[in-house]
């Protein structure tokens, strides 16, 4: 099975009110390994129920004085069952961690790829750092349960079946003794399963929001220490930690009361199994040797360390089924952006035009109401307005991340609803507000995504976006410097380098549409001027779309369009909008005095 029909098996086998069955189907297309797995594992476990009758032979030879030659028989068979337990192990824990680990890549593969045909949407609701959560924790407490309770399973349930087939062999009356504990042991997982289910969700969302809590302190500390909030935030985050405590605490108390209660249960019963093997030999109720009343006896202790290990095991059990609810809900999220059976598209113009554009997001007002405009190919319109007007929607219905509610987005005469936009946005590219950079070379990051891209291509995107100074002033034009490393986010460079770096990113790609968000709004003067004398070069002969505030950004646009309540209240050229005297010319009288 390859990795993308492996992934499709996983979305659509994954159910979030079938979590057992959703893990027996993750692990499905490593059955036939898992299989050999287990058969390693009833051969190097075997001692665990074959040694007991070999103890109680060896035991009734000591009591009967001989013959010596049996008891070197017995030594022989005990050493070769023992001696096998090391290569079988071997074969058990190499295919059970293969499947394990397979299985692990097999879900984040999964959740990788379903998260990136989720919706803008889905990921603006949906804090990052609970995303990771369920791509890293989750899948780990799969693996955990995996490798704790499926070798515990096997030898509780082996161990079991051996006792109670040699059992019935040697001590026939005693087998209703062995068979009573198995329902006992499943009425007591069933119970706490039920009883842990509800505290483990608990505990799973308070781990959740904790999170996010971390995530949302991380992203604000230059703001919380510019403030001098230091304490403020650590004590929001210690209160998020305390509930994550506390939830911690009473599943740790259900999960430890059940296990002191079944394992005191288990050995009252083993010292009762011991006491009455014994008093039925000693009179002859039942004829019992010495050495079955130490084969039931130790067959009874083995049986219940084995049970009282599934009890022990069931809290991961039930946190790793857990895990696979949480998991089954990215699988299951309904908010995906269908692109399949749409029309690919080859090539593009860049002509855009909205057509009656109403979007409203779920529970509020509108927020774009009736826009209409056509925009030409190569055209550049700037987008301006006060904040929550609907620029960087407007922008986002032109990228396809949402739909329109009402009226259509065209691109090149073509409704973009009836378009594969993935093959779309291959022709588009975009400049953000804050620059996405990862820690890398120069080089990764300008060609970020693309293939065959020579060294003389990337640095012409970055002579392009006014960027050559980045490599440093001792390298020279071959590139050398292209090898040098921005940092994590881009920590190396400045604020405008990394801007410029994501134009060069953007010019690398020769895009004929151009979508830019605020692109020098958190820049200095002289970073403002480097970028700008960079964007030059980048809106030429490309439909270029600019959401900003700033008059040095916009003032060379073709049309300037001013929407205020999701609205296009006034558009046309820097010069027509000025002698209008409104909205457009009292926003550049404020920035020029």
């Amino acid at each position: 099975m390859g990795d993308l029909s492996r992934t499709n098996a996983i979305e659509h086998g994954v159910v979030k009110t079938e979590p057992f069955r959703s893990f027996l189907r993750l692990l499905r297309p490593y059955r036939g390994r898992l299989s050999l797995s287990t058969l390693s594992f009833l051969v190097k476990d075997s001692p665990a129920w074959l040694l007991p009758p070999l103890t109680a032979a060896i035991i009734d030879i000591v009591v009967a004085r001989g013959p010596l030659p049996n008891l070197w028989l017995l030594a022989g068979l005990a050493t070769v069952l023992l001696t096998l337990n090391y290569p079988f192990h071997m074969l058990y824990v190499r295919g059970s961690s293969l499947a394990t680990r397979s299985m692990a890549v097999d879900v984040r593969n999964a959740l990788t790829e379903r998260l990136q045909r989720l919706s803008i949407g889905f990921h603006n609701r949906q804090s990052a750092s609970i995303v990771q959560t369920k791509v890293v924790r989750d899948v780990e407490n799969l693996e955990l349960m995996m490798q704790q309770a499926f070798p515990t399973v096997l030898s509780t349930v082996f161990t079991l079946t051996g006792a109670i087939v040699i059992t019935a062999i040697a001590v026939p009356a005693f087998v209703g003794v062995f068979a009573i504990t198995v329902p006992v042991a499943a009425l007591l997982v069933r119970y706490i399963r039920t009883r842990a289910g509800a505290r483990n969700e608990n505990f799973r969302l308070e781990v959740e929001r904790f999170s996010a809590g971390v995530g949302e302190m991380a992203a604000l500390i230059p703001i919380t220490r510019g403030h001098g909030l230091e304490l403020v935030a650590s004590k929001r985050v210690a209160g998020q930690a305390r509930s994550v405590s506390i939830a911690g605490q009473e599943l740790d108390t259900l999960n430890g009361r059940f296990g002191a209660f079944s394992w005191v249960s288990y050995q009252i019963l083993g010292v009762a199994c011991l006491v009455g093997a014994s008093a039925a030999s000693i009179t002859q109720l039942i004829p019992i040797t010495p050495g079955q009343v130490v084969l039931l006896s130790t067959y009874f202790t083995v049986l219940t360390g084995g049970i009282v290990n599934l009890l022990n095991v069931t809290p991961v059990v039930s946190r790793g089924l857990e895990s696979m609810r949480s998991i089954a809900e990215i699988m299951e999220e309904p908010d995906v952006e269908v692109n399949d059976g749409r029309d690919p598209v080859a090539s593009v113009s860049g002509a855009i035009e909205l057509d009656g554009v109403t979007f409203r997001y779920l529970g509020g007002r509108p927020a774009l109401t009736d826009i209409t405009i056509s925009i030409r190919a190569g055209e550049t319109i700037a987008l301006v307005g006060p904040s929550g007007s609907g620029k960087s929607t407007l922008l986002n219905l032109v990228l396809g991340f949402v739909r329109p509610t009402t009226g259509r987005v065209l691109l090149d005469g073509r409704d973009m609803n009836t378009l594969d936009m993935r093959s779309v946005r291959s022709h588009v590219s975009i400049v953000p507000q804050e620059s996405v950079l990862f820690e890398g070379t120069i080089r990764d990051n300008v060609a970020y995504g693309l293939t065959g891209v020579d060294d003389e291509s990337i640095l012409s995107a970055l002579r392009g976006a006014n960027a050559l100074d980045i490599l440093g002033p001792a390298d020279s034009p071959s590139g050398s410097g292209l090898d040098a490393i921005v940092g994590t986010r881009g920590s190396g460079l400045s604020g405008g380098q990394r801007q410029r770096l994501a134009i060069a990113r953007a010019l690398v790609r020769d895009p004929r549409i151009l979508i830019l968000d605020e692109p020098t709004s958190a820049l200095d003067a002289d970073s403002e001027g480097r970028v700008k004398d960079a964007l030059a070069t980048l809106f030429r002969d490309r439909t270029t779309l600019i959401a900003a505030h700033r008059l040095s950004t916009i003032r060379e646009a073709d049309r300037i369009a001013y929407i205020e309540k999701g609205r296009i209240v006034e558009l046309g050229s820097h010069d027509e909008l000025m002698a209008l005297g409104n909205r457009y010319a009292r926003i550049v009288s404020r920035q020029t005095t």
